[in-house]
């Protein structure tokens, strides 16, 4: 499931956890709040107002549910969510392609220079699940794109 660039809901807020939370005590808020929410616990004498909302809080918290009870999605998430933060605490110096970027063969890594004397540097397993670099001396972050 790509998850892609676009803007999304904290889904860790939407089942009141947290990153650090076990598979266990994700799955344990999820059907705390599932059969809380849940369409068919709803009482018959709900306003249809409310009762719309209580649907579309549950898809909510089924969508969630979906990302965050995936291992792969999860982590694809996390990366996602990890890079939005960075890019809000420091922002964006530059985008570099990858290619762009010299390969040294002894340290297993690609390097580039910053404009403080810094280097920033990322190894080819990491080019996978890592876009966004800091600089080893100052704050300055770039982009990589493949």
């Amino acid at each position: 499931m790509a998850l892609g660039g676009v803007k999304q809901k904290d889904w860790y807020k939407v089942l009141g956890a947290q990153p650090s939370d076990s598979p266990a005590e994700l799955k344990r808020k999820y059907q705390k709040l599932a059969l809380l929410y849940h369409p068919d616990k709803q009482e018959a004498d709900v306003a249809a107002g409310e009762a719309e909302e209580r649907v579309q809080r549950f898809i909510e918290i089924d969508q969630a549910w979906k990302i965050l009870g995936n291992e792969e999605t999860k982590k694809e998430y996390d990366l996602q969510q990890r890079g939005d933060n960075l890019t809000k605490e420091w922002p964006l110096h530059e985008q570099i392609y990858l290619e762009d970027m010299s390969w040294n063969e002894d340290k297993q890594v690609y390097t580039l220079s910053c404009r403080c004397g810094g280097n920033y540097s990322v190894s080819r397993s990491e080019t996978k699940d890592v876009s966004l670099v800091c600089c080893d001396t100052c704050s300055l972050v770039i982009e990589i794109l493949h």
